[in-house]
């Protein structure tokens, strides 16, 4: 049934499904990774911070900006030569990941330096009060107090991740994106279009939902 509606066999749109989800929690794991620490350091060297240098918090902001700033379809063919030094292949759904790491990590890293920005001077100045040393304050105060806020913005951009691997479809990436490019905009098959789109909006509601829930329980448990 599925097949003579949408073109397709089931089969390749669990497999799409399961290279997306891939895509997305590998490059989720290393982008939160490499985004966390770029975001400590903007944190701590920005102006009246711990660690305050203003040279660095510089390079760090304008490298973000730059990134951000940067369409997706086109950082993924820039890259293409440094992809394909580190994994040995400039297409396919492992090649899309470095691209995919290199969009998500400075967009997770303005989200965390906003998380992070809002917690209160008064708990940094009582920690420090304390005698609790700069990682201290980052990992006892400062981070179980933007531990809510932190769920929200790695579920902002888990979803943003979503629509970025989408786009993978242009170099061979799989999961849905591709599915929708190859077998339905490239042959006008608008029923398994609209089949992906409601798939991928099935993922971002059940990734938000989550995430909201998340963050709700830990607000009302602080």
């Amino acid at each position: 049934m599925i097949q003579q509606y949408l073109g397709i066999s089931p089969d390749k749109l669990i497999k799409a499904g399961w290279e997306t989800l891939y895509m997305v929690g590998i490059s989720l794991i290393i982008g939160s990774i490499v985004g966390f620490f770029i975001a400590i350091v903007l944190w701590l060297t920005r102006k009246g911070g711990l660690k305050e240098n203003p040279l660095l918090y510089t390079i760090l902001n304008g490298f973000i900006n730059i990134i951000r700033s940067t369409p997706f379809i086109i950082l993924l063919v820039c890259v293409m030569p440094f992809t394909k030094i580190i994994v040995g292949t400039r297409i396919g759904t492992k090649a899309a990941i470095v691209p995919l790491v290199i969009y998500t990590a400075p967009f997770l890293a303005r989200l965390l330096e906003t998380s992070l920005l809002e917690v209160g001077g008064g708990i940094i100045e009582a920690a420090q009060s304390m005698g609790a040393t700069t990682f201290q304050i980052i990992v006892h105060f400062v981070l179980p107090e933007a531990f809510a806020s932190v769920i929200l913005a790695l579920t902002t951009g888990t979803i943003a991740l979503i629509g970025a691997t989408a786009m993978a479809g242009y170099i061979g990436g799989g999961g849905i994106g591709n599915i929708a490019l190859t077998y339905g905009y490239q042959t006008f098959n608008f029923p398994l279009m609209f089949a992906t789109v409601f798939i991928l909006i099935a993922f971002v509601w059940i990734i938000q939902s989550l995430g909201n829930r998340l963050s709700q329980k830990r607000r009302t448990h602080q």
